[in-house]
């Protein structure tokens, strides 16, 4: 069985791709293999099938996050789930942008306020800890005034008579009948003859609003949060957007992350290596002390559990991998020196098992 595509090839974009722009290329591509444009092709379906997938999973932040991390192996990954749900983009919608230039309009009907993004720089501890911040996101609030109606406070809207308050007509096209956006109220199904002053009748105005953000703990760079009805306001009054705020977390100077594992790297002296020693290294907790054994070898990693990051899903804290280097001084005093050589004749005299071994292999091969 062929495996799948990967979902941002199947619509032709980055993975970066902001929501619009997934929604633009849907479409696009929807419109192009649609089985009503396309009767009898299956090769068309297979593909309107795909793209349908594709943009039921990326289309939806919860899914799309589960995606990008797990590939279809994940939640967002599991399946298709049939033709009916696109998001609340359907294939209504894809006709009427069909046939939208026959009529004078697009697919129409009253729409929720558009989705934001706000892109938040974080602390490697605040991603490791969680936190609260606080952020100022400007954006298209509903008018206070009118209550997001656009009519002048005292007044009310009234009902449109040429789509009956539906916000949509319907026209018939050969065997399709296809629903369009009203002309005359904008798919608002409501007609404002006296405007709210503040808004010009609009029903929104433009607001910088200060919002409190916890970051939970175990988040990474990309990870987005959403904030619903935190986005651009709806016309009409119509429910607001969300807000997807979308995480950068700085590096650290010691650690450097892997999931939810950390790891690092600590200098000792060859002495400490030989001999065996007690070193204090930093944790995120604080310093604390670890233990090497004596003839420590360079490289070796030593592992403190629990001492890594909490992980997103699951809370539990990964561990802290800690890599020794033996630190090899440029610059000797005379007595050192001294002492080295007399230490080289000495190991000459009596070789350690991994020189005998080296040796040994040396004399076998090259005689």
């Amino acid at each position: 069985m062929a495996s799948k595509r990967d979902y941002y090839e199947v619509l032709g974009i980055s993975r970066e791709s902001a929501s619009d722009d997934i929604k633009k290329a849907f479409r696009q591509l929807a419109l192009q293999y649609h089985p009503d444009r396309n009767p009898g092709d299956k090769g068309a379906e297979e593909r309107f099938k795909e793209i349908n997938e594709a943009y039921s999973v990326l289309s939806d932040p919860e899914k799309r996050q589960q995606y990008d991390r797990f590939g279809h192996a994940g939640p967002a990954g599991q399946g298709f789930g049939g033709f009916g749900d696109f998001s609340g983009f359907g294939v209504e919608d894809i006709i009427n942008d069909f046939f939208g230039g026959m009529f004078g309009g697009g697919g129409g009907r009253s729409r929720r306020g558009a989705d934001l993004r706000y892109n938040l720089t974080i602390t490697f501890e605040e991603a490791a800890f969680g936190a609260e911040k606080e952020i100022v996101v400007p954006r298209t609030g509903t008018c206070r005034d009118c209550s997001g109606t656009g009519a002048r406070k005292g007044t009310r809207p009234e009902r449109c008579g040429a789509c009956h308050g539906q916000g949509q007509v319907t026209m018939q096209q050969g065997f399709f009948s296809i629903r369009r956006t009203c002309n005359r109220c904008g798919g608002t199904g409501q007609i404002v003859k006296d405007p709210c002053g503040s808004c010009s009748g609009t029903g929104r105005i433009r607001e910088s609003r200060t919002l409190k953000v916890k970051i939970p703990p175990g988040v990474d760079s990309g990870t987005r949060l959403k904030l619903r009805g935190e986005g651009e306001a709806g016309p009409a009054g119509s429910a607001s957007g969300d807000l997807y705020v979308a995480l950068t977390v700085k590096e650290h100077p010691f650690f450097f992350r892997e999931g939810s594992d950390l790891f690092c790297e600590v200098p000792i002296t060859f002495p400490q290596a030989a001999l065996g020693t007690t070193i204090e290294v930093p944790t995120l907790g604080g310093k604390k002390n670890l233990t090497i054994p004596p003839g420590t070898p360079s490289g070796h990693d030593f592992v403190m559990r629990g001492e890594g990051v909490a992980g997103l899903n699951t809370g539990r804290r990964g561990n802290l991998v800690i890599r020794v280097l033996i630190e090899v001084p440029r610059k000797l005093t005379k007595r050192q020196k001294e002492l080295l050589a007399e230490y080289q004749e000495l190991s000459e005299e009596s070789p350690g098992p991994i020189s005998r071994s080296f040796f040994e292999k040396v004399k076998e091969i090259f005689g």
